[in-house]
């Protein structure tokens, strides 16, 4: 349990281990369990709610700065990388050496992440990333710079990544508390796409007028930023949590608190698969602006700066949004893998850049609602654990993804690469969510008459006409004795069924 100033606002676990949520699905007083208790139970907040707490102001301001250089870095370093090599799939194994520390030792970052102060833990981590900039800065602006040096600067910051990725996603609740946890979230990922808007678009000024060297050294200068940031915050302002003590199986502990929950097993399942094989932007991005539409680094520039637009609309929505439910999650998947398709065989230059801002958009509604889901779900003691085997899984999967896709996409063609990610993006959304579906005892509803909710999930065994929306699926309830009994199968009470049906 969390102690100290703001431990009233950590969310207690029930004797599973549940966490208490602030979720449209919340319970009131009087009302049947997993039956919504209305908009009255859960007040719309401001879009910027989380920012009125001064902590999180200074987080957030020191965050965009960092965020930005670090976009002019990842436009600069694939650029520089292609320049070297020709190869996209150079390009792939720079971003898989990048992410291969988070895939080898992510769950050891979230033990020492649990284990130690968050706020001086990220005060070492932002200032090595800082350093890493700075070193790949010396060595492109002094014209020694080879693809070597590269992949190294890439592993070492993977590695320090590795700490810094588990221990700031933790660090937010104890900034903001349970209450603002979700809004928080919604609004960093705006935070870091409002920066991938100013960096790229930056970055392919300076690449073009000057050379990459002037990014790097940008980027490292910038980490500056948060690092004054948190020497600034107020200690006693924070929401604490006490330190796990050092001990033996605590790594395999976090693995068997999420392995019994599949709320939080098929999320980040699905997140993995996004991860590895529908998230390689840099691949097939660079391979259509050089190979396809032969243009140079201003393209590649603004067609980042497209998918930044759309990931800031994408975050501003979830920052008003009430609920993190898991269908949210399903159906933003099978959207992005349809989209990534259609970009592929877009038969223009201006349809295919048209189609980068909604995949965005789509792409950030999976990573905020995951993420969210996740964190809302997990008891505070592991949510370091479990934060950063959901980092573990959807980054750490990049060093497996990345080569295979820049193969497919050198040996295929940039078309094939893309539609290849697509395919499995929507193929493991669509598998995942019939899975949960099952565990959770719900079955699809199609009703296209008029005035109907076309769409709608219901309790397996409900009668098709007629049938009421399960616990938690938008539509009414199910009468509390049916809601209550019903399990998996339909027939005896399965506490899991329920649970996975409210997050559904």
């Amino acid at each position: 349990m969390s102690t100290g100033s703001g431990a009233h606002s950590a969310p207690a676990p029930n004797s599973d281990h549940d966490t208490v949520s602030d979720d449209a699905t919340a319970t009131a007083p009087g009302t049947a369990p997993g039956v919504g208790a209305g908009p009255a139970a859960t007040p719309r907040k401001g879009t910027f709610s989380s920012l009125r707490i001064r902590n999180y102001r200074l987080f957030a301001t020191g965050q965009v700065v960092s965020n930005t250089g670090t976009w002019m870095q990842r436009i600069a370093q694939d650029w520089l990388v292609l320049s070297l090599t020709g190869s996209s799939a150079a390009v792939g194994i720079t971003t898989a050496l990048q992410f291969l520390p988070m895939l080898l030792f992510g769950l050891y970052g979230g033990v020492l992440a649990d284990r130690f102060a968050k706020r001086k833990l990220l005060l070492l981590t932002q200032s090595a990333m800082g350093l890493t900039g700075l070193a790949l800065a010396v060595l492109t602006l002094s014209g020694q710079v080879q693809v070597w040096h590269v992949y190294l600067v890439a592993f070492l910051l993977g590695l320090v990544t590795v700490i810094d990725n588990p221990s700031r996603q933790a660090f937010v609740s104890e900034m903001v508390g349970q209450e603002d946890l979700r809004n928080a979230v919604s609004l960093n990922s705006a935070n870091f796409q409002s920066a991938r808007l100013i960096g790229p678009a930056v970055a392919g000024v300076l690449i073009t007028a000057l050379g990459s060297g002037w990014a790097f050294l940008f980027n490292g200068l910038s980490f500056a930023a948060p690092v004054i940031g948190l020497l600034m915050m107020r200690t006693s302002e924070l929401h604490k949590v006490t330190p796990v003590a050092r001990g033996k199986g605590q790594l395999r502990e976090g693995l068997r608190y999420v392995s019994g929950r599949p709320e939080l097993v098929w999320p980040i399942v699905l997140v993995g698969f996004i991860g590895t094989f529908g998230f390689n932007f840099p691949i097939w991005l660079t391979a259509f602006v050089y190979h396809v539409y032969h243009a140079g680094a201003g393209t590649y520039a603004l067609f980042n700066g497209l998918m930044a637009a759309g990931s800031l609309i994408g975050a501003l929505l979830a920052a008003r949004r009430i609920g993190s439910r898991l269908r949210l999650l399903v159906g933003a998947a099978l959207i992005f893998g349809t989209l990534e398709v259609a970009a592929a065989l877009a038969p223009s230059f201006w349809i295919f850049a048209a189609l980068l801002a909604p995949i965005g958009m789509v792409g950030l509604t999976i990573n905020v609602t995951a993420n969210s889901s996740v964190q809302m779900a997990t008891d505070p003691l592991m949510r370091g654990r479990v934060m950063s085997l959901f980092m573990m899984v959807f980054m750490g999967g990049t060093p497996l993804g990345a080569p295979l896709v820049g193969w497919v996409t050198d040996t295929f063609g940039a078309r094939i690469g893309f539609v290849a990610g697509g395919v499995v993006s929507a193929g493991a959304a669509a598998a995942i969510g019939l899975i949960l579906a099952r565990v959770g005892g719900l079955r699809l509803k199609i009703d296209l008459r008029r005035g109907r909710q076309h769409v709608a999930f219901v309790a397996r065994g409900v009668p098709g006409e007629g049938a009421e929306a399960a616990p938690g699926m938008g539509g009414a309830a199910e009468p509390a004795g049916r809601a209550d009994s019903t399990g998996a199968d339909g027939d005896a009470e399965d506490p899991e069924a329920q649970r996975i049906a409210m997050r559904v």
